[in-house]
């Protein structure tokens, strides 16, 4: 929570200047320690449903210790789902007719996999837009995750992504463009995210619109840019929100699509991911894959208990700080009502006041 000005001292004027938020006695009587809201639109595959809901709750609750917050997970339409997953939403999700009449304080809408070259192809495009209008009038701020960033800059500003000659994978290092926003107030200059995509929105284009890059990677590209009114949308490319077994989850599925010849080609490693160690290891279990794709052997499980020990999450704390700055600032600027979007006073194309 920031620091009220109660007096004239000036280290409050000098940390004003440098981007620090500090709130006048009349804005602090103003504000309430209160419950928040938060929806969590997950459309990610069932194999990931429940891994990306405690991905996200995990990061919502390392926030301010002073807020309580009720997460209310929620689905759309067009997603193919087996009996385990829809068994799960219909227990434990609430509907969006249902989130639009209680209203929210904020929304995280997930990635998800798609299956056509044009988002607007996909089954849940039409579902998907529809949530993204009603939050745009209803909700304080939106944060979107990788494929919900693409599909949100091409429905407000018409840009599509741009297919990448091979995928983005790894941890990758990535630098503040802007210290002085308030999402990456207190936060290391330089940290790690990662990145699985095979698809990218550039930073020209971002800026081309009107939207302000915060972080970037000379690697990797923008990670994390907010719409032009500095708030309204927080859009990330990269994945803060992965557990340190994320990526090895996914360099597993796609071993075994090889094993399964879905895949020509054996999977490079994330980059910057697996140490030198753990590079022999599954260099000596590629083999063994090989060797059970032809027939040779039968395909022994890929080592991962001698895997764990040796991964890093070097992103982690990083990720808590920009969530606490995201909620924080929500918090400050949000009605009372979770119907209505901004407490009284606020401008709705500036509600940061930057």
């Amino acid at each position: 929570m920031p620091l009220v000005a109660h007096t004239d001292l000036p280290t409050f004027g000098r940390l004003r200047d440098e981007g620090e938020e500090i709130l006048s006695p009349a804005r602090a009587l103003g504000q309430s320690i209160r419950e928040l809201h938060i929806g969590l639109l997950n459309i990610m595959p069932d194999a990931a449903l429940e891994a990306t809901e405690r991905q996200f709750f995990r990061l919502v609750g390392a926030c301010n210790q002073i807020a309580q917050f009720h997460v209310h997970p929620f689905t759309i339409a067009g997603l193919e789902r087996g009996p385990e997953a829809l068994a799960h939403i219909e227990r434990y999700y609430e509907s969006f007719e249902q989130i639009k009449r209680d209203g929210l304080d904020a929304l995280i809408i997930s990635g998800a996999n798609v299956t056509h070259d044009h988002l607007q192809d996909e089954a849940f495009w039409g579902p998907l837009t529809e949530v993204f209008e009603w939050a745009k009038q209803n909700v304080t701020s939106v944060l979107c995750s990788c494929l919900a960033t693409h599909a949100l800059i091409q429905h407000c500003y018409g840009v599509e992504r741009t297919r990448l000659p091979a995928k983005r994978w790894g941890v990758f290092s990535h630098k503040v463009v802007d210290r002085r926003h308030p999402l990456v107030a207190e936060i290391n200059t330089r940290f790690d995210v990662p990145h699985s995509r095979y698809n990218e929105v550039f930073q020209a284009d971002m800026a081309k619109h009107g939207l302000k890059v915060l972080v970037a990677s000379d690697q990797a590209g923008v990670h994390l840019a907010v719409s032009p009114d500095g708030f309204r949308i927080v859009f990330f490319q990269g994945h803060p929100e992965y557990d340190d077994i994320s990526l090895l989850k996914e360099y597993k599925r796609e071993v075994l699509r090889f094993y399964r010849a879905e895949r020509d080609d054996y999977p490079p490693f994330p980059e910057n991911y697996f140490d030198p160690a753990t590079q022999r290891l599954l260099s000596e279990y590629e083999a063994e894959v090989k060797a059970a794709r032809h027939g040779a052997t039968p395909l022994k499980a890929l080592p991962e208990e001698e895997i764990l020990g040796h991964l890093d999450i070097t992103w982690r704390d990083s990720a808590k700080a920009v969530f606490n700055n995201w909620l924080g600032k929500v918090y400050q600027i949000t009605n009372e009502d979770r119907r209505l979007p901004f407490m009284t006073g606020i401008d709705p194309d500036n509600p940061l006041g930057l």
